[in-house]
């Protein structure tokens, strides 16, 4: 009964969800409160019997069962998988995982019974990390055989209005095409224009990565204040609008041949290039001035991001490389920075891997959209990987930088000792992200790769608030 069970269930959903089941071992092996609830229950396999008074306990329970279970998925779908495909390197992962799943219940034991602390439950919390990135490798691998395109041209065409409503990626808005509006309506438009070119809508996520930073290095016994705070956000909002606006300028020829971007304010003259370069500075300068107001190491970081938005990402990684998404996500990434560094005047490691979550994230973020203005970024001349490589190589990077991403979010766990509320959030929103990716691969069309673009930008920002909250009030 249960072979012809499974028998109807398609591989790549029965490794979906053994990875979802690995990822809550991990992230629960990451958070500080499994390692107290480890510390009341110091017998294995069994232990005291849970009760109202033992909270801990009944963690350290559910842990263990979890474990049990998530383990018969993993020796369960690897059998399914050596019987249904003949791909070596999907049987290989499958491989790597069932044999180091006895491993990490042997190095829990380890820990548990002997209560041993440092490199044990280090190789402990490594291993469930390799198994899961194995479970990954293998699903990543099915898929491109599985829902491969050797033709690679005809999926994720645009829609014939491509762009759901409420969705822009940069804040761009419609800021071409003059009307007569009479004086306060040009007055609202101009206004309009000069705010499209700050790219509004990615404030509210890079604002939200300044946030966590902050709040983390505030974790970490540091001193943070509403002035640091209110400054930082400003000097942040500032800085995103000065990067938009130069990034406007100098794409304007190439958004001209774009849809998606030819009604932008400086490539319909709606703002003249001159005007727009005085706005793009003395937002920079302001930024800046904010920024030093904190300290200096701020204001250098601020100054990096906007240069290294304008002038590395616009100017030579975008136009020139494949892997303009991958190495400009060092732009994302610097948010995280600037709030560590506003609240302690340094650098430390729990805001470098804050960094790094949003580093990995911005592949699997912004190839979705990638995939579904494919046709329109060969019209601009700009190498996007589902331009160079095809729909379907850019959908297994999706899933692979996806699954880089829930680890580092793990690992972002065990460093800043973030506890149940991250934990059953990230694991939460990453098990959405990963079935709306499995569906882009399924589906591949374009409104699964709008879909997977959404719960890309939910993910991230339910991980944030969950770092704000987790730090700050749990």
């Amino acid at each position: 009964m249960l072979r012809n069970r499974v028998d109807g269930v398609p591989l790549s959903t029965l490794l979906a969800g053994t990875i979802v089941g690995v990822y809550l071992l991990v992230v629960a092996g990451a958070t500080a409160s499994i390692a107290d609830a480890a510390a009341t229950c110091s017998s294995w396999p069994a232990c005291g019997i849970p009760s109202v008074e033992s909270p801990a306990l009944a963690i350290a329970w559910v842990h263990r069962l979890l474990a049990a279970t998530v383990g018969a998925a993993v020796l369960l779908t690897t059998v399914v998988g050596f019987r249904r495909v003949s791909d070596r390197r999907v049987r290989g992962a499958l491989a790597l995982a069932v044999v180091l799943f006895p491993l990490q219940i042997g190095l829990g034991a380890v820990v548990t019974v002997t209560g041993a602390a440092g490199i044990s439950p280090t190789i402990h919390l490594g291993v469930a990390m390799s198994i899961f990135g194995a479970l990954v490798l293998a699903l990543a691998w099915h898929l491109e055989v599985e829902y491969g395109d050797p033709d690679d041209r005809s999926v994720t065409q645009p829609d014939p209005d491509p762009v759901p409503a409420g969705d822009a990626t940069d804040g761009s808005t419609q800021a071409g095409g003059r009307r007569d509006r009479g004086p306060l309506g040009e007055i609202i438009a101009t206004l309009r224009a000069y705010v499209s070119l700050t790219k509004p809508r990615l404030m509210w996520l890079l604002c939200l990565v300044a946030s966590a930073g902050m709040a983390l290095a505030a974790a970490g016994g540091q001193a943070l204040t509403t002035g640091t705070v209110l400054a930082t956000l400003s000097g942040g909002v500032l800085a995103i609008g000065a990067s938009g606006t130069f990034n406007h300028i100098l794409e304007r020829d190439r958004d001209k041949r774009m849809e998606r971007t030819s009604d932008r304010p400086v490539a319909t003259d709606r703002v003249p290039i001159r005007n727009a370069v005085v706005f793009g500075l003395a937002l920079a300068t302001l930024s800046l001035a904010v920024f030093a107001s904190i300290n200096l190491l701020a204001a250098a970081l601020g100054l990096s991001a906007i240069l290294f938005y304008s002038v590395v990402y616009t100017l030579l990684l975008k136009p020139n490389t494949v892997q303009n998404t991958v190495l400009g996500g060092f732009a994302g990434a610097l948010p995280a920075l600037i709030g560590w560094a506003a609240v302690t005047g340094t650098l430390g490691v729990p805001g470098l891997a804050l960094a790094g979550i949003v580093f990995l994230w911005t592949p699997a973020h912004f190839y979705n959209l990638a995939l579904a203005y494919r046709d329109d970024y060969e019209r601009g001349g700009f190498p996007m990987m589902p331009v160079v490589h095809g729909a379907t190589v850019t959908r297994k990077h999706i899933l692979l930088y996806l699954g880089a991403t829930l680890l580092a979010a793990s690992g972002l766990a065990a460093l800043a000792n973030l506890g149940v509320l991250y934990g059953a959030t990230v694991a939460t929103v990453g098990a959405v992200f990963l079935w709306a990716v499995l569906a882009l691969h399924r589906e591949r069309t374009t409104a699964a790769a709008f879909r997977a673009f959404h719960a890309s930008n939910a993910f991230l920002g339910a991980l944030l608030v969950a770092v704000v909250i987790d730090a700050m009030v749990v």
